[in-house]
């Protein structure tokens, strides 16, 4: 394994020290004991947060490529007979007037002569793929927390999905083709939320945010990526661009399963006490390491008690309790309006007048300085604000969008801009957020639930942007009004910043009935 020694030092630490509560001086509570382990940030822990987010770059890359392999062509006149001209519909004239500016086999469109198939044929691999998406979080939601863990959930999914995703390259029709997006969808379904919660659970809570963020870079990393592997791909198969990013996903998912640690959290909830102890010997810095036997031996490690063996007894327990489920739901509402924004923007570029290679390129440019500054103030950021804040922006931004004139038509592009990255950081801390609100047994599960909200309103992303085509009903004042309210949900969640993660419902259920009595800062 890498070197332990320290990369990140944590100010004051011994004046937190100082500071433990009395009570778990004599009776150390879980986290705690993990805590003093695993505090300190050190190069083990930075490798291995690295290694599990770059997961996030295969899963944004998956994502978004059908806005390349599933464009519209462009085309021209061979002939001005027959009223040929570039505002004419190529399904009324001869197929001799005509001909596509590149060679046919650069997009399905093409290659399967759908130019002048309904919307549904020509839409069903996105919407095959989102659904996937949407059955896949639901069926896989809670493995990563009862029978698999993170990171076997991790190497599975990242597997699967780049196996898919190659065999997508050997499609002969429209139906074969999404019927692989649709298995590739349910695959990846959830990569980014067990990797999300691996990295937050193999930190100390000082360095959860920035490590979460560390994720939400690498996914613009690999959105950033997909203009650029299409633009030099550009008269080339659309299938090569499958095979870009397919190969590397498979030597990843090699790389998971050999050098990746699971969460010594989720260990230590399994009753595999062992197994906790010596992951956190090789990820802790030495002067910490040589102390972990007899930290825990002060511990009582318990399995969860709702856990009955049953994968869906997770969401059973955030239904059933009335604390978890008051906050499940308004993070899955704000999830679905987000999600919205989030799909629904890159997909409605095409209706603006301006190039898609450098639309998409400024979207996924506006990812970087969001993941930058959720890094860097997600200590200082208070969780509930923060996402009323960035989500009433975008909402504000993407309604000025849908404003007609001149003037506007011309800082569209820049609106935009803005209501993506405003959306991009509301995503990024509401995923935070939601590992902060719930216990270990069913943090990946909640994580999980929210974001297949997130997924569950990118499906309606497109038929907006349909719409608009179709109508000319503004799919961006639809994004701002629908971001906006669900926004406001966020009023009803408890703030986390500064706060320990508990580990099981009990736990959380008695910190949360701490609070109310006024007992906050004692257990925080």
């Amino acid at each position: 394994m890498a070197d332990s020694t320290p990369l990140l030092s944590q100010p004051n630490s011994a004046e937190s020290q100082s500071t433990t509560p009395p009570l778990e001086k004599y009776h150390p509570s879980l986290d705690s004991t993990i805590e003093r382990c695993i505090g300190v940030f050190g190069w083990a822990q930075f490798f291995q947060t690295l290694l599990v987010s770059l997961a996030w770059l295969f899963d944004a890359q998956q994502t978004f490529i059908s806005v390349f392999t599933d464009a519209y062509p462009t085309w021209h006149c061979t002939t001005h007979q027959h009223g040929c001209n570039s505002l004419s519909n190529i399904c009324h004239l001869p197929k001799n007037s005509w001909a596509w500016d590149w060679p046919s086999y650069t997009s399905i469109i093409s290659e399967w002569k759908l130019e002048c198939s309904s919307s549904i044929i020509t839409g069903l691999p996105a919407s095959s793929f989102f659904m996937g998406c949407l059955v896949g979080g639901f069926v896989l939601a809670t493995l990563a927390d009862s029978s698999l863990g993170r990171k076997n959930m991790i190497f599975l999914s990242c597997l699967t999905m780049s196996l898919s995703s190659l065999l997508t390259v050997f499609s002969t029709n429209i139906w074969v083709y999404s019927a692989l997006r649709l298995v590739c969808g349910f695959s990846r379904a959830t990569i980014g939320t067990s990797a999300l919660v691996l990295t937050a659970e193999l930190v100390g809570k000082r360095w959860r945010g920035q490590v979460g963020v560390m994720g939400f870079f690498c996914f613009t990393i690999g959105f950033l990526s997909l203009p650029a592997i299409a633009y030099l791909n550009r008269g080339s198969s659309w299938r090569s661009l499958y095979l870009w990013i397919s190969i590397p996903g498979i030597f990843y998912s090699m790389l998971v399963h050999f050098f990746v640690r699971e969460s010594p959290r989720w260990l230590i909830v399994h009753g595999r006490k062992e197994e906790a102890i010596a992951t956190l010997k090789s990820i802790a810095t030495p002067s910490h390491s040589s102390c972990l036997t007899w930290s825990f031996s002060e511990v009582s490690c318990q399995e969860e008690r709702w856990n009955n063996g049953n994968v869906f007894s997770t969401i059973k327990m955030l239904v059933q309790k009335r604390w978890a489920f008051r906050r499940l739901l308004p993070v899955l509402v704000i999830g679905f309006g987000i999600g919205l924004v989030y799909y629904g923007m890159p997909l409605g570029l095409g209706n603006l007048s301006f190039n898609l290679y450098l639309s998409i390129t400024l979207n996924a440019l506006s990812e970087i300085p969001s993941s930058l500054i959720t890094i860097l103030l997600i200590g200082k950021l208070k969780r509930k604000f923060s996402v009323l804040a960035f989500s009433t922006l975008s909402g504000i931004f993407s309604i000025m969008c849908a404003l007609k004139g001149e003037v506007w038509t011309r800082l569209q592009i820049g609106l935009e801009s803005v209501s993506f990255f405003s959306c991009c950081t509301a995503l990024s801390i509401l995923l935070i957020f939601t590992i902060e609100l719930f216990p270990t047994c069913v943090r990946n599960s909640a994580t999980s639930l929210v974001r297949q909200a997130v997924v569950f309103g990118g499906v309606f992303g497109p038929m907006l942007v349909a719409e608009e085509r179709r109508d000319g009903v503004s799919s961006y004042g639809v994004f701002g009004l629908v971001i906006g309210c669900c926004g406001l949900f966020a009023v009803f969640l408890p703030e986390t910043r500064g706060r320990a993660l508990c580990d099981t419902m009990d736990e959380e259920e008695h910190k949360e009935k701490a609070i109310c009595n006024g007992e906050g800062d004692v257990l925080a």
